[in-house]
């Protein structure tokens, strides 16, 4: 049994290294840490102990997108750390064109969202441990109402 700590970071394929740098980097936060010639980039999430989070190896204009549905990675989540910082994620995925849409998974609170080359991503808020409850082994796939959400965590 390989002991597996936790995932460390991801790579993707993407046509123009620029554009991708230039998205993660403005919508993420995301610092280049390294760049391999014009073909690999590594970022790295604020806050983050990794030497980077996200690779991108550019692999040409004229690469095809995997078709949807295929067997393959469907998306990335990444973690914000309350509700508050959820719903501004929506406004900027929203203002930057990325939004592809929301659910509410039990223990998660989750937005999608694609970038320059269609990888999609998921913003997610985890509720607390404690608040887990029947979600502790089990998940849903249910329409997210972020504005509920708010207004019940704010009143605890």
């Amino acid at each position: 049994m390989i002991p597996v700590r936790r995932l460390n970071h991801a790579v993707l394929y993407v046509r123009d290294l620029d554009r991708a740098c230039a998205f993660y980097r403005d919508l993420f936060g995301f610092e280049e840490v390294a760049r391999e010639r014009s073909v690999m980039a590594f970022l790295k999430a604020g806050g983050s102990a990794n030497h980077h989070d996200l690779g991108l190896m550019a692999v040409g204009p004229q690469a095809p997108s995997p078709p949807r549905g295929s067997v393959g990675l469907y998306h990335l989540a990444w973690q914000v750390d309350s509700i508050d910082a959820l719903a501004a994620a929506r406004d900027d995925l929203l203002r930057a064109g990325a939004y592809v849409g929301e659910s509410d998974h039990g223990a998660t609170k989750s937005l999608y969202g694609h970038d320059p080359d269609g990888n999609e991503f998921e913003v997610m808020y985890m509720l607390p441990r404690e608040e887990w409850g029947e979600y502790e082994r089990r998940a849903i796939v249910a329409p997210l109402h972020l504005e509920e959400e708010l207004r019940s965590r704010h009143r605890t």
